[in-house]
């Protein structure tokens, strides 16, 4: 197992009582005698009672996700985040949704001092954050609900393209602290079209932003526009990676074939707490 670092564990509460926890071999635990094993990947899962399992990203959708995102298609948008964390010190950084620890990892490679927590439902996703970057935990959990995080633990909390929690962004920042959240422009890759399953940008988007995070002040939003060339695979990937994956059985294209022509647009807000 690789070894969650100390410093992520001490931001972490137990999620049946919130005592804090410490890890003794592969069992994280608390003074309660509530034990939670590590899995040989290196996440522990602190999911508690129901959550809905088709809302978790399955084993072909996080395939899909981790080789697009490793050809490079969305890394402007990865160095625009990790650019506005660089001040962050040797504090936590929270990645609400953080999937397979991509943006996370891009993240502490510009922050060198800071350590990283990884939430996500999905277990395969956690798989591949927990061995993204060695100043990385990975934590099982619904962030739909309350986090097995410590009051006021982390310097910033990122949040792309993945559900926001208003109450818990909130409740784990610490006095001063940043949250970075990334939703689609209203032309993301609006050149695929319906024909490929993506879903378009709700016009409401900004509204349902800002009624999703009461107590917190818009600092500053940046919109970046990003030409795409995508390979029949590539779009393929695209579709398959995002909420159409849960739907969608049809196989991925052999390479090659034209590629097609797409522009990738991203909102990144900064947030301070009021």
């Amino acid at each position: 197992m690789d070894r969650m670092p100390a410093e992520v564990v001490d931001a972490l509460a137990c999620p049946v009582c919130s005592a804090a926890v410490n890890v003794t071999g592969t069992t994280l635990s608390c003074a309660n005698r509530h034990s939670f094993d590590f899995a040989r990947q290196g996440y522990v899962n602190l999911l508690t009672g129901r959550a809905a399992a088709d809302n978790a990203d399955t084993a072909p959708m996080v395939a899909a996700r981790a080789d697009f995102l490793a050809a490079g298609h969305y890394a402007p948008m990865a160095d625009m985040l990790a650019s506005q964390t660089t001040d962050v010190g040797d504090g936590l950084i929270v990645d609400a949704g953080a999937g397979t620890g991509h943006y996370l990892s891009r993240v502490l490679d510009a922050a060198p001092s800071a350590f990283g927590l990884a939430l996500d439902l999905s277990a395969l996703a956690l798989r591949r954050a927990a061995r993204a970057h060695d100043r990385l935990g990975a934590v099982v959990c619904d962030v739909w609900r309350g986090w097995p995080v410590r009051d006021g633990v982390a310097a910033a909390v990122l949040n792309v393209f993945a559900p926001r929690n208003g109450g818990e962004f909130r409740r784990v920042l610490r006095p001063g602290g940043v949250l970075l959240v990334v939703t689609p422009g209203p032309d993301h890759l609006a050149e695929l079209g319906t024909a490929a399953g993506l879903l378009s940008v709700d016009p409401e988007k900004d509204r349902r932003l800002a009624a999703a995070l009461p107590g917190f002040a818009l600092r500053e939003r940046q919109v970046l526009q990003v030409p795409l060339r995508l390979s029949p695979l590539d779009v393929w990937r695209v579709v398959h990676m995002g909420p159409a994956g849960h739907h969608r059985t049809d196989p991925a294209p052999e390479p090659g074939g034209e590629p097609t022509e797409a522009t990738a647009s991203f909102v990144i807000s900064a947030y301070r707490p009021e």
